[in-house]
């Protein structure tokens, strides 16, 4: 009984000690990442919103598409795929593309980690960090099949329909076709 107890407690603490492991690596490679420096002439504004700013957010009654990236600074794809969705925006603001971008970070990054992110990406559409303290709702109000996997890029048309939509990492390319499709005719 003696012997069962000890290898339970054995592999109990090996898990955890395994566990831990992955969780310092990935904050290793987070550290490791040279991260240019920003003149603070770029100011990025951050609005903090909850669910119903959300859905005021996110109703379309324009007459543009609207891209939305839900997105976090721990989450290694959405720092990847952020250089691209930058010049999406400036390739299509002026072809009738609204974009916007809300982190999913801890509201105490509001002021640290998210703008620093955004100023270093040179990121100029209008950014928000949702705030709530379950995001369940707000993940079902986006796309009742989205798990809340991050990054989330989804493409609404005009009318606030969704066209197109990525969880993980999106391909680029595949998203300019998607855009390419809503904002023809509209130049």
């Amino acid at each position: 009984m003696i012997i069962v107890s000890r290898r339970l407690l054995l592999f109990a603490l090996s898990l955890i000690i395994l566990l831990s492991g992955f969780t310092a690596s990935a904050q290793s490679r987070r550290k490791g990442v040279a991260k240019p420096r920003v003149s603070s002439a770029h100011r990025v504004a951050v609005k903090v919103i909850d669910l119903e700013a959300l859905k005021a957010v996110l109703k379309r009654d324009a007459s543009r598409p609207l891209l939305v990236n839900f997105w976090a600074t721990w989450c290694d794809p959405c720092r990847e795929e952020f250089p691209d969705l930058v010049k999406i925006d400036a390739d299509y603001r002026t072809r009738g593309l609204d974009f916007i971008t809300v982190s999913l970070d801890d509201l105490a990054e509001l002021k640290t980690e998210v703008p620093k992110f955004l100023r270093v990406m040179k990121a100029k559409m209008p950014s928000y960090l949702l705030n709530v303290s379950d995001p369940e709702p707000a993940i079902k109000y986006v796309d009742p099949q989205w798990s809340g996997a991050l990054p989330g890029t989804i493409l609404y048309n005009a009318k606030g329909e969704i066209v197109f939509k990525h969880f993980g990492r999106v391909n680029a390319c595949e998203l300019r076709a998607a855009i390419d499709k809503e904002v023809s005719g509209k130049q």
